[in-house]
């Protein structure tokens, strides 16, 4: 019998380690916040793929994704296409999913973390 695993494909291994050294500012910031089990103990992973879509921060005991939405996100139906069907597949497999701005991250960072704190 063949087993599918849906959690950290091994062949988008790469692509994730790629992205863990290319993140973003934005992402940098809320890495600091979320890194060592900083807020409220909860174990968060960066660039964690499930199915075929990498999320930039993923708490597997929460079932909770932070998606951290850059311009790319809003200027082009694709991408917003993408984002949608990402969303609806990881709710199907019980994972909420939050989005942040970057522009939230950079000008509120202290409103992104009160509003990660809610979720948890």
């Amino acid at each position: 019998m063949y087993m599918v695993y849906i959690y950290n494909n091994q062949n988008l291994k790469l692509k994730r380690r790629a992205l863990r050294g290319d993140m973003s500012k934005p992402e940098q910031i809320v890495w600091y916040h979320l890194k060592g089990g900083n807020l409220k103990n909860h174990k968060f992973r960066r660039q964690y793929s499930v199915g075929d879509y990498i999320l930039d921060f993923y708490c597997p005991k929460l079932r909770l994704a932070i998606e951290i939405d850059g311009d790319s996100h809003f200027v082009s139906t694709s991408a917003v296409v993408y984002d949608q069907e990402r969303d609806e597949f990881l709710a199907r497999h019980n994972i909420n999913v939050m989005h942040v701005t970057n522009s939230d991250v950079m000008q509120n960072i202290d409103g992104v973390i009160e509003k990660i704190l809610q979720c948890l």
